[in-house]
């Protein structure tokens, strides 16, 4: 992440499931307004229930994000990844944040202003349902947690976690055994019996604070179901 620049990173933002879906006009006037801005592991970019703000870009390392009813305990649900987008509600709603973003082990981040994205939208009101759509990105990988939560067998759980938060190419995947219990809902103990499993299939190769998945397509089947076990 040393190296990083801003071409490349608006080609890592560019190539995001948003961006790609988007018009190479909006997608040039997005990024004109973005800063390019560093966050330290460990480091909260906002938490539930904080002012108003702008969209941010993950371009490089992992963002917690984590959430819970406003009466419940916020736990870890989900690991952005690089290309993601989030934080455009208050924007669209003029509500405070819902949810909490922490960087996990350093991040890049595109950021773009609140006060930005309101005059793009006073210049084309097509800009809201543009940013819009990035919530409808937001609610598929929500369904998605929701259906793998609801798998009976824990290792296909555990599998489905590992798939949603895998980035592109094979870097490590930075999640311990506690934190791949809490987004699987499963004990470390069985957490730690299927990670063993996994490697001796040879579909990942596990430390206690990172996966790196080198068989995707056999990790895959299995986590849908349709591969043997």
């Amino acid at each position: 992440m040393l190296d990083l620049t801003r071409e490349k990173a608006e080609e890592v933002m560019n190539q995001g499931p948003w961006l790609t879906s988007m018009t190479e006009r909006f997608r040039a006037e997005l990024l004109r307004h973005a800063h390019l801005q560093k966050f330290a592991p460990g480091q909260i970019i906002y938490r539930y229930g904080d002012p108003v703000g702008g969209m941010y870009g993950l371009v490089a390392g992992f963002l917690t994000i984590n959430s819970a009813p406003p009466d419940a305990t916020s736990y870890l649900i989900h690991l952005g990844t690089p290309g993601a987008w989030t934080g455009e509600g208050p924007f669209l709603t003029g509500q405070p944040r819902r949810i909490e973003l922490r960087a996990l082990s350093g991040a890049w981040m595109m950021h773009v202003p609140l006060d930005a994205l309101e005059q793009m939208a006073a210049r084309d009101p097509g800009i809201m349902r543009a940013i819009a759509m990035n919530t409808v990105f937001t609610v598929d990988v929500l369904l998605q947690i929701v259906h793998d939560l609801q798998k009976r067998d824990v290792g296909r759980r555990i599998a489905s976690v590992l798939q949603r938060a895998r980035p592109l190419g094979d870097a490590p995947i930075p999640l311990s055994q506690t934190d791949l219990g809490v987004m699987a809902n499963a004990s470390r103990q069985q957490v730690n019996m299927t990670m063993q499993r996994f490697v001796a299939a040879g579909w990942v190769n596990y430390t206690y604070r990172s996966v790196t998945v080198t068989d995707p397509q056999a990790l895959r089947r299995f986590s849908k179901g349709d591969g043997s076990e």
